[in-house]
């Protein structure tokens, strides 16, 4: 009886043993790929299981039963992160789980564009190849409910960056996660503003940075852009904003601003309405709204194109004509 058991014992202990080996040699052995590299989308709350079956389906060829006993014995069956991975070949099973708990996912990027409106962040995001389009259909105000945002205007809420993504991202996450910078970037710079400034809150200094960020065709101009504006707010003058016209025109806009578009009263006409329009009208970035908020001191009120990108700044309306002349109709006062 005991050389039975004994034998038993041996048989069990080089069965273990050869299965601990086999596993070994599974687990370092590179896997074969459909092409190298390889991209594989695991879904969110895939079980072991059904992540084996995901990578075999994309075109791993792993034994499944191994792949999900070596997890385990791993203890890594339940540490699997959902996302977009990329494998390329010689990958061995006990990397590529690696690599899964890890969450080593392959990353898209989006530029979002300072000075953009919220109609071309949409489109941006419509035509990203590696989003889900969850906002497609969604008017602007069910965009803001699902993202949290309490506004009723999307226009501005949404800070200009470039963000990388997961593959397989939703495009509202996208959407949230630039509202949520927007608002703590604004918040940040609000606390550090100047004394004095004729806003009522972070809101309207906002609008002021959209408007910076639409008339600045050269960085270096933004500060003394917002001071213009900042003064002509202070002496109850029109801004006539050009900008703000357009942004009113929407769609209908064919690129060539007519005297009529000037002179038609709308909630964004800023030479027919007083203060700041109802909304911004564009995603200003940190310059813009460093300028708006902590403009350097001047007694400009006027400002024209130079054609070159940058302005030239005037103190009155007759310095404004002289300029106008200069630069606009190219003729010598």
């Amino acid at each position: 009886m005991k050389r039975l058991f004994f034998r038993l014992f041996v048989t069990a202990l080089i069965s273990v043993a050869c299965l601990a080996g086999l596993l070994a040699w599974f687990a370092h052995t590179p896997v074969g790929l459909r092409q190298s590299p390889l991209d594989v989308t695991i879904e969110p709350g895939s079980s072991m299981k059904q992540v084996a079956r995901q990578l075999v389906e994309a075109g791993v060829d792993v034994q499944l039963f191994a792949l999900v006993f070596l997890s385990r014995v791993t203890r890594q069956a339940n540490g699997i992160k959902a996302g977009s991975y990329e494998f390329e070949a010689g990958i061995t099973p006990r990397a590529l789980l690696n690599k899964l708990t890890r969450g080593d996912v392959t990353q898209a990027d989006l530029a979002l564009i300072e000075g953009w409106n919220f109609r071309q962040f949409r489109a941006a995001l419509d035509r990203h190849p590696d989003l889900i389009h969850d906002s497609l259909g969604l008017t602007d105000a069910q965009i803001l409910e699902r993202i949290g945002a309490a506004a009723r205007h999307p226009e501005g809420l949404f800070f200009p960056d470039t963000y990388l993504f997961a593959r397989k991202t939703s495009d509202l996450d996208v959407l949230r996660r630039a509202y949520r910078n927007q608002q703590k970037m604004l918040l940040r710079e609000w606390a550090l503003r100047a004394e004095g400034l004729p806003y009522k809150d972070p809101y309207q200094a906002l609008i002021m940075a959209s408007i910076v960020e639409k008339e600045t065709g050269q960085a270096a101009d933004r500060p003394m852009v917002a001071s213009v504006f900042i003064n002509r707010l202070r002496a109850g003058m029109l801004l006539q904003t050009d900008p703000t016209v357009i942004y009113g025109l929407g769609s209908t806009f064919d690129g060539n601003l007519r005297k009529r578009d000037l002179q038609t009263d709308t909630p964004y006409n800023t030479y027919t309405q007083p203060g700041l329009p109802p909304t911004p009208i564009s995603m200003p970035g940190i310059p813009a709204l460093r300028a708006a908020l902590n403009p350097p001191a001047s007694n400009y009120l006027y400002f024209v194109a130079r054609g070159d990108g940058s302005s030239a700044f005037s103190r009155n309306l007759d310095e404004h004509n002289r300029a106008v002349a200069r630069y606009i109709r190219k003729s010598t006062p």
